[in-house]
């Protein structure tokens, strides 16, 4: 693990903010309840950005929902899974914090190589895990709503360390999904002319043949019916016409994605709750 380094400036929070957050960490590392921390911490461990944030996002495995859960209200907290997909939440007074164990979009759930990789730094006074640089672009890089867009981040986190990126690995990560990944490094050399050399030539050259190959033969799920629309990974609002009306498929469900019709039923009334 690299060296432990502080990556709050607690003179922004407020004393309950304060208690909030280092009181989740402290809780959760006593349990052995295993996290990582991500959102606008670990963004600034490793681009330097600071941000006001709201909220404090951890990042854990499905399997250890309900310990987590438990710490937290043997603590004070009072938990809700807003989306049983994906996120829960521990309030403690007016601020709370993000258990996050899946996408947002329902892709992929939080899976072992987010702790084998993790990084060592200090956050409230308090020895963490912050989410390795690759899971943190992964899990931005399908933010492309009309609301909320984290191509800036994508390119923040290029900027800041894509030289030092297990690519490999990030590639076997996005997987099916390359094209969302490509599309997001065309971006960066676009934004950056000068920092190129971030990104490895031989992960530009895969991703120029792969895109070169698929211009030929169109994949088998390009031809099923009825057709399917991935849009809903980027920005499932944006793509409500799509589905409910045109006739679409919704990538997010089984065989697909990883939803079934009720956990997409619930995600929409939670969405439409404003959740």
């Amino acid at each position: 693990m690299a060296a432990v380094s502080q990556i709050d400036d607690e003179s922004v929070f407020d004393t309950p903010a304060r208690q909030c957050y280092h009181t989740a960490l402290h809780v959760l590392r006593t349990a052995g309840a295993p996290f990582v921390v991500g959102g606008a911490f670990a963004f600034r461990y490793y681009t330097g950005i600071t941000r006001h944030t709201k909220d404090l996002d951890l990042f854990i495995r499905p399997r250890d929902l309900e310990r987590t859960l438990g710490a937290l209200e043997g603590a004070g907290y009072r938990t809700e899974v807003t989306y049983r997909t994906w996120l829960a939440k521990g309030y403690l007074g007016d601020h709370f914090i993000d258990v996050i164990f899946n996408l947002g979009n329902g892709i992929r759930p939080v899976d072992d190589d987010w702790f084998a990789h993790a990084l060592g730094a200090e956050l409230f006074g308090e020895p963490v895990r912050i989410s390795p640089p690759e899971e943190m672009l992964w899990s931005k890089a399908f933010t492309m709503a009309r609301d909320r867009y984290d191509g800036a981040d994508v390119a923040h986190l290029l900027r800041a360390c894509g030289d030092r990126m297990d690519w490999p690995r990030l590639l076997r990560r996005f997987g099916e999904h390359w094209p969302v990944l490509y599309g997001h490094l065309i971006h960066f050399r676009y934004i950056y002319p000068g920092e190129g050399h971030q990104i490895p030539g031989w992960v530009m050259e895969e991703f120029a043949g792969r895109l070169r190959d698929s211009l030929g033969t169109p994949p088998a799920v390009a031809r099923r019916s009825p057709p399917l629309c991935r849009g809903p990974y980027l920005g499932a609002e944006q793509y409500d016409v799509d589905t409910e009306e045109w006739g679409y498929q919704d990538a997010r469900l089984r065989p697909w994605g990883t939803m079934s019709p009720d956990d997409l039923a619930q995600w929409k009334e939670a969405r439409a709750a404003g959740k």
